[in-house]
């Protein structure tokens, strides 16, 4: 009895009392989440600060500003989950990008995203083929959302070169791996050793990769060496005579805007036109209509000047992005999609 009433005493004791072991439990559970919470501001006041380029990083990688902004969402809940086991062997932002180049090359990997066939035919004009052609997924990039907060000129240009639409189109002629190995070391800078780290690579594989990505990519990207900025006097110039030659139904203003060998593309559909003649010939033709059938606002995007569409009754066609030099628009890329216009501020509709 002694010993039934001991054992039954401490059992009543321990299961008696069910209130106090939860108790206990949820204490250490408010523990837990008091040091997550911790780490978590931790965590988020260090890397928040990255998010711009992460974005950048990412858009290069995928070509799709709506893809790019769930792997940078991606990234930040995989780091903040990691984030106790951060050791430091590298800086946080070395941390972060090879953390975003992995999840854009899984997001990659189960896509059926191809990279863009490799011989480009002839366009119509007898121009060469515009190599967007074939890149369904590609959307334009606000500029705001990429650019430095600072009002440092020579640091929003040199993110402005990256993001500009031919160098976009161009990764994505590259497969996956050229991909990151050619931002990595490129645009980025960083190091054949510490790119192979990143990527589970040998530094020969990544040399290899690099230089072939390279070789690829000058077949494929016009030069941009005289792209002008978009808020340089001429880029509005030629801005302000584009839009109005679509508002006025001028084909004389289309003529003295674009250069001799410019491509009207639209990569959604596959379609482009090669040359000025046959540029100013579709718009007038197939287009433009009367005057007044358009109306236009301006903006910015990819670090190129850019419109706004609407037609006549104020309701939104889409964006047209223009890469200005100074002998004139040698591309107008547009996106259809009245559903891109406010994320460049502009309105939804001008009705």
């Amino acid at each position: 009895m002694p010993s039934l009433s001991t054992g039954s005493s401490t059992g009543r004791n321990r299961d008696s009392f069910p209130g106090r072991r939860r108790s206990v439990r949820g204490g250490a559970r408010h523990d837990v989440a008091r040091r997550t919470m911790r780490g978590g501001d931790e965590f988020m006041g260090r890397a928040e600060g990255y998010r711009r380029e992460l974005l950048a990083h990412c858009y290069r990688m995928m070509g799709s500003l709506d893809d790019a902004e769930d792997l940078v969402q991606e990234t930040y809940l995989r780091a903040w989950r990691s984030y106790d086991g951060f050791e430091e062997r590298s800086s946080l932002r070395t941390w972060l990008y090879r953390i975003a180049t992995n999840a854009c090359l899984n997001a990659l990997q189960r896509s059926d995203r191809r990279a863009v066939p490799v011989g480009l035919g002839t366009g119509p004009g007898g121009g060469p083929e515009s190599p967007a052609a074939g890149v369904g997924w590609l959307q334009p990039l606000p500029d705001e959302l990429v650019t430095p907060e600072s009002a440092d000129p020579a640091a929003v240009a040199v993110v402005r070169d990256g993001v500009r639409l031919a160098l976009i189109v161009g990764l994505q002629h590259l497969t996956p791996g050229q991909r990151a190995v050619l931002i990595l070391r490129d645009v980025l800078a960083w190091p054949a050793a510490e790119v192979a780290t990143a990527l589970d690579l040998e530094v020969g594989a990544v040399k290899s990769l690099l230089q072939r990505a390279r070789a690829r990519l000058r077949e494929v990207t016009p030069s941009m060496d005289d792209v002008l900025e978009p808020d340089h006097p001429r880029a509005q110039e030629l801005l302000e005579r584009y839009m109005t030659a679509f508002e006025t139904a001028d084909a004389r203003a289309f003529e003295e805007a674009l250069r001799a060998d410019a491509v009207l593309e639209m990569p959604a559909a596959a379609m482009w036109f090669a040359g000025k003649v046959a540029c100013v010939e579709y718009l007038m033709s197939e287009v433009v209509g009367a005057p007044g059938d358009w109306r236009k606002l301006p903006t910015v995007a990819n670090g190129q000047p850019a419109f706004g569409a609407y037609h006549r009754d104020g309701s939104a066609f889409g964006l047209a992005v223009l890469t200005a030099t100074p002998a004139g628009i040698a591309r107008v890329t547009v996106f259809a999609g009245a559903d891109l216009l406010p994320r460049f501020g502009l309105p939804a509709s001008l009705a």
